[in-house]
């Protein structure tokens, strides 16, 4: 499914050959995030990655680089999560060299000028702003204090307004040079390409890039006593809700597991959240759990809009989803979901963008790439014991968190209600 090289320097070349595609994706995976970040200067990796993106010498305009790329009709874009920065472009074959050019220029060749830097500062406040002002959003905030109190996993990827406006350009500066280094670098590359073609491409543009030796290290996070529950009143027309568990981190044995478990619980509209939260009680139109698989922690998180007064009813139809699902799982509902998970994958990796994602993500995190017929292979091997015994491991009442975000006094007794 891939290749990888590794040039003199650290940096490493990952290509998936995709004869079949008219597209090529090439994607640059970064080894930081916000979880390597101070409290003081949150927002670093994220305010970095948007100035990327701002102009180099070459192309000394956002314009100038946006334009290299959609007046071909190809898509640049990056991201930033907690443990990893992206930035990835996909074009027409023909437009491959243009692309490896685009994306390099911005990595290595950023201007971080100061003026661009201030306006870009505004920009990421209005981000914050406008994430605070959204209640699903903002909601998805307080469940990850809660999930990761006073830790990196547990603040706003984009940081804060008060640690945005305290960035120097020439702390950002110094964050860029200790993190954006050959060595904590991924290329990958996807689509009607060849291996050994790439790796000339890149070496001869990137072989003599040298950076520090050091590489960034980021706070472990250790389980510690946690509050359960989290409020924010506001006048709005529902009551948004996060409830959370812990959950199993990346390289868990049980983490395939851990996913068919949440596909049966809330992934999707035949699930039983929203067959039963939804379809029977009628109590949310919006109602789903999703996983998250962190280097060393982990969570399962259900996500709801209700009405207020059907706040606590909805409540406990949740819970008591949870506790049905430690006592029974049917083969025929581990069968629907085996396919899902599979069906899903496999349509995944018809896009070069996702298949570029697979392996560049894997490496940069694991050190270790999984294909997808051995990821297909391990969901098959799932058996019921072995999910019921997960259930009853990991949904436990008294690691449940609550967050709130609506129309709701801070003072409700809904921890009582914590409870499976």
């Amino acid at each position: 499914m891939y290749q990888k090289s590794t040039l003199d320097n650290g940096l490493r070349i990952l290509t998936s050959t995709m004869p079949q595609t008219h597209s090529v994706t090439v994607s640059f995976f970064i080894g930081t995030g916000s979880r390597y970040e101070t409290d003081s200067h949150a927002g670093v990796s994220h305010f970095i990655e948007h100035l990327c993106f701002r102009g180099t010498a070459k192309r000394p305009t956002a314009r100038d680089i946006s334009t290299a790329i959609e007046g071909v009709g190809g898509i640049l874009n990056g991201g930033t999560d907690k443990e990893l920065t992206v930035y990835w472009c996909k074009v027409a074959r023909p437009y491959l060299e243009l692309t490896l050019d685009v994306l390099i220029d911005m990595l290595i060749n950023s201007r971080f000028d100061p003026e661009d830097l201030e306006k870009e500062r505004q920009v990421i406040i209005e981000e914050i702003n406008m994430s605070n002002d959204s209640p699903s959003q903002r909601v998805g905030m307080l469940i990850d204090g809660l999930l990761w109190p006073e830790h990196p996993l547990g603040r706003d990827i984009a940081g804060s307004r008060d640690s945005v406006s305290n960035i120097t350009r020439e702390f950002m500066l110094d964050y860029l040079a200790t993190h954006y280094q050959p060595g904590n670098t991924v290329v990958a590359v996807a689509g009607d390409i060849q291996h050994q073609e790439m790796v000339n491409m890149v070496n001869k543009v990137l072989g003599k890039w040298t950076g520090r030796k050091s590489q960034a290290e980021y706070l472990t996070f250790k389980e510690n006593k946690f509050p359960r529950l989290r409020i924010e009143n506001r006048e709005l027309e529902q009551v948004h809700l996060c409830l959370a568990l812990p959950g199993l981190p990346l390289l868990h044995p049980k983490r395939f597991a851990a996913d068919l478990l949440n596909v049966i619980l809330g992934d999707g509209m035949s699930s039983r959240l929203f067959t039963n939260i939804r379809d029977k009680l009628g109590l949310a139109y919006s109602i789903s759990s999703y996983v998250d698989h962190f280097l060393d922690a982990g969570s399962l998180i259900i996500g709801a809009g209700v009405d207020a007064k059907n706040l606590n009813l909805a409540l406990k139809a949740i819970t008591e989803e949870l506790a049905l699902l430690r006592e029974t799982i049917p083969e025929s509902e581990l069968k629907k979901a085996r396919e899902y998970s599979k069906g899903r994958l496999l349509l995944r990796m018809e896009d070069s963008r996702s298949v570029a994602g697979w392996i560049g993500g894997q490496e940069l995190l694991t050190g270790q790439i999984l294909t997808v017929d051995e990821v297909v292979s391990i969901i098959d091997q799932v058996t019921t014991e072995e999910l019921q015994q997960l259930a009853r491991e990991v949904l436990t009442g008294e690691k449940l968190r609550l967050a709130i975000v609506g129309p709701v006094s801070p003072e409700a007794p809904l921890e009582e209600l914590l409870k499976l």
